[in-house]
């Protein structure tokens, strides 16, 4: 009887990946998936804080796709070691702050060792949904061979989509795979990969040419260049993470900023963190919670509170009472006239 081989799949959550895992499903592939949580997924707990996002998908879809595959998927938090690969890229950024080729490279590295520290479960090989053309940085047929050669993976890399493309890996060599059941797509046309689905049925699926990662959204890069310069350190928790995705940023002074909530749905998402943060929130009229990320000095508070009461119910009031909190410290009730609409300055907004 025929060795069973074993694959360990990278799975991000999107359709390439999901695809990957059943082209060697269909050849009788033993799979099961990988995750590596950075902290900067693009994920449904985003579409959970929001109001207005409520009839939108609200699923970790690492763990929808494995569902809809059938393999067991392990989730592994890389937040810490991640930092060296945002921070200090070999290969560079790519548009924004998201350095594709290392991000990459680091992930197939952690598989490798993942696969090593698991030997006795018998894996023979990664794959990977990577498509050729599909991304400017990553995913162009000169950085496929860097991929490989400083992952440390080498010849165990194997990427169903577009593997006709390429050399033969060792799974096609030694006859593990069947090279012609694999593909040759390659270039950022999507069509290839939605008749694939179509032909596995697969009608549900992430967005298919939106990404997986906040780094590749400029608005959000501009917010963490910002966070660095505000800060003066380019470090980063996971905190900062979560909070980069919520609220309007504003920084009217260079020592602190505002995150104003949105709406009641990020308003109570930031309650959980009042007891980090100073807050700013009316009390005379209904308003968003606002943080303050910084250090506000005394003169600063009333203009602050001034510029968050914009944003509430009081907006058109000549005066609104306003709380700031200090965690540790007693309330100050501030009695403020909201700024209008032209003194909120564009130059603020991150």
């Amino acid at each position: 009887m025929a060795q069973q081989h074993k694959a360990i799949a990278l799975i991000s959550g999107g359709l390439d990946s999901m695809l990957a895992v059943r082209v060697l499903q269909e050849q009788g592939i033993e799979v099961e998936g990988i995750n590596f949580y950075t902290g900067f997924c693009v994920e449904g707990h985003t579409h959970a804080i929001r109001n207005q996002d409520k009839e939108k998908q609200k699923r970790n879809n690492a763990l929808w796709v494995a569902e809809q595959l059938g393999i067991k998927l392990h989730i592994v938090d890389v937040i810490q070691e991640y930092k060296d690969v945002l921070l200090n890229p070999k290969h560079g950024y790519g548009a924004n702050i998201n350095p594709c080729l290392d991000c990459k490279i680091f992930m197939v590295n952690k598989a490798v060792r993942w696969i090593k520290d698991n030997h006795k479960d018998g894996f023979d090989f990664i794959i990977t949904g990577e498509v050729i053309g599909q991304r400017p940085m990553s995913q162009r047929k000169q950085t496929m061979p860097i991929v490989a050669e400083e992952s440390g993976a080498d010849d165990i890399l194997l990427r169903p989509l577009c593997a006709k493309n390429l050399p033969e890996s060792r799974p096609e060599i030694e006859g593990w795979v069947d090279r012609e059941k694999l593909h040759d797509f390659s270039g950022r046309s999507r069509k290839p990969q939605m008749a694939l689905a179509e032909k596995y049925g697969f009608t549900d699926y992430a967005s298919p040419a939106g990404g997986c990662c906040f780094l590749t959204d400029k608005k959000y890069s501009d917010k963490l260049v910002d966070l660095w310069e505000g800060r003066g350190s380019r470090q980063y928790e996971i905190d900062d993470i979560m909070l980069l995705k919520v609220g309007r940023h504003l920084r009217p002074k260079g020592s602190y900023k505002l995150i104003i909530a949105r709406d009641a749905g990020e308003s109570q998402y930031l309650e959980g963190y009042r007891k980090q943060y100073s807050s700013i929130q009316a009390i005379s009229h209904n308003g968003p919670l606002a943080l303050i990320d910084g250090d506000i000095a005394d003169e600063d508070r009333t203009h602050a509170a001034s510029i968050v009461a914009r944003y509430g119910q009081g907006r058109d009031e000549y005066e609104v009472e306003m709380t700031l909190t200090i965690p540790g410290e007693t309330v100050e009730t501030l009695k403020i006239t909201p700024l209008s609409t032209e003194q909120v300055l564009e130059e603020w907004h991150v």
